[in-house]
């Protein structure tokens, strides 16, 4: 018996004199890497994107299934998908602890230029954004800012990718709600449609269009389709549009008065043409 319990004294000594070394181990690797990180942390180096420090929180988040390590975005045709994750402050391999899918939808349908949002997490490190863009018909300038709009009205802000696409603008107060019908009514007439640079709305009851060639169109308030229509017809048969003319005026009902420039004084003759029944 006191054999046995030598032995087993023996062994728990053993045993015991381990486990004060490993803990004491760790007790020192603990205080070092503690150390370095409190060292790196004061020093700015988890800010700066190229050190290795600042990918070891999203690398020990990783570990655990806290990290975005795939982000999934969809939905996007004329945006790009940077502008989604500066938004939500994300970034492959990024630390998402505390991350609220409900809080960073919200965050995306503030975006100007996002329509509708969903964001949902897929465990363990799996993020997956749709986003429905506003549909830019227009550029919208007003109290000298230009802005995108959308076929409601809605400003979208400006975007690189779409102020390329050479869209027409629209000025004046009231012009952004207007502009859909307008645009609709020209995508009809192609052949016209391509040569508009801008259109003035004016005391928010019409439209006077600018030329690619620097002629202007008066639209009237009513019947906006037969005037372009008239206009295509007379560009079709007679080519009006480039016979050295500074203005068509279409707004009284069934008239139609061409401004003719003058060469040298800029003074203009003006001459009535008989709307087409």
């Amino acid at each position: 018996m006191n054999r046995f319990t030598a032995v087993a004294q023996g062994f728990i000594s053993v045993f015991d004199s381990r486990m004060l070394r490993a803990a004491a181990l760790t007790l020192s690797c603990t205080a070092v890497a503690v150390t370095l990180v409190h060292g790196a942390s004061r020093s700015g180096a988890f800010e700066i994107e190229a050190s290795s420090w600042s990918r070891l929180p999203g690398r020990l988040a990783s570990i655990v299934g806290l990290a975005a390590d795939h982000i999934q975005i969809s939905g996007l045709a004329q945006h790009d998908p940077e502008e989604i994750l500066a938004a939500l402050n994300l970034r492959p391999g990024k630390p998402i602890i505390g991350f609220d899918a409900s809080v960073a939808r919200k965050t995306l349908e503030s975006i100007p230029w996002v329509k509708s949002a969903g964001v949902e997490r897929e465990y363990p490190n799996t993020l997956k954004i749709n986003v429905a863009e506003r549909t830019a018909i227009a550029l919208w300038q007003m109290n000298q800012q230009v802005t995108l709009i959308d076929d409601q009205g809605v400003a979208m802000g400006q975007s690189r990718f779409l102020l390329a696409n050479h869209l027409p603008l629209v000025t004046g107060d009231g012009a952004n709600t207007a502009a859909a019908e307008l645009v609709n009514d020209l995508s009809a007439i192609p052949a016209l449609q391509q040569h508009v640079t801008g259109a003035a709305r004016v005391g928010k009851r019409r439209w006077t269009l600018y030329l690619d060639n620097g002629v202007k169109l008066a639209l009237p308030e009513q019947g906006v389709p037969g005037a372009l229509n008239l206009v295509a017809g007379l560009d079709r048969d007679q080519a009006i549009l480039t016979k050295g003319i500074s203005m068509l005026d279409m707004r009284v009902p069934g008239r139609m008065t061409v401004q003719v420039a003058e060469a040298g004084d800029g003074l203009a003759a003006v001459a009535p043409i008989a709307a087409k029944k």
